[in-house]
């Protein structure tokens, strides 16, 4: 008896079921409030990368030199300066270096403060901030290397990460070579200099840059 009470329980239920199914209606999704006509929709927009900042391709650019003292190169540099659009400084060693050095220039204690802060942030160690007197005023000190290599991987990583930092020779005596980029229209047989300049690959001349080049063979 009991048995077939719940045959009879399950038939009804399985009725039931069938009945709500065939029956039901669907249910509308809800939409969310209208807004004005006069309001734009928002649009999903595909994020792009923003295209580097191409270098100017009309430039020209070249190297004056040597000049075996600072003082003789800042005059050259003064001379020539309002003739091009920017200058940078290449420093070649001449006889064989104790050691090499990285280091970023910097122009006063805040920014060297600031500059040396993000240097830590990008997760880099052994740095210093140089007194703000002397040669190397406010200069940041990243590593001092037995060899040029050494010393070359250390400024490339740092250069990697947004930091031109420079290796450069210690102990060797350093002429300075002058680097200029300039229109079209400039001349390299240089009047003020007395001096031709020598064609280079504009790629390799940073704005107010200054870095070693490699000794004379």
């Amino acid at each position: 008896m009991l048995m077939r009470a719940l045959l009879v329980l399950l038939l009804v239920l399985n009725v039931g079921v069938a009945a709500w199914w065939a029956l039901h209606a669907d249910v509308a999704p809800t939409s969310t409030p209208g807004l004005s006509a006069d309001v734009p929709a928002l649009q999903l927009v595909t994020a792009e990368r923003a295209a580097p900042v191409a270098a100017p391709r009309d430039l020209r650019c070249y190297r004056f030199g040597p000049f075996s003292s600072p003082a003789a190169f800042d005059v050259a540099r003064r001379a020539i300066a309002s003739q091009v659009e920017w200058t940078a400084t290449a420093e070649q060693p001449v006889g064989v270096p104790r050691a090499w050095r990285v280091v970023l220039p910097q122009p006063d204690r805040a920014t060297a403060t600031a500059t040396a802060a993000r240097i830590g942030a990008a997760g880099f160690s052994d740095f210093l901030v140089m007194p703000d007197a002397g040669a190397d005023a406010n200069a940041i000190a990243l590593g001092r290397y037995h060899s040029e290599s050494a010393a070359r991987e250390r400024a490339g990583a740092l250069a990697a990460a947004g930091f031109a930092a420079s290796a450069e020779p210690v102990g060797a005596h350093v002429v300075q070579w002058l680097d200029v980029a300039a229109k079209p229209a400039f001349s390299p047989a240089s009047a003020a200099l007395g001096l031709t300049g020598a064609p280079l690959d504009c790629a390799g001349v940073r704005r107010d840059g200054r870095y070693t080049i490699p000794a004379p063979a």
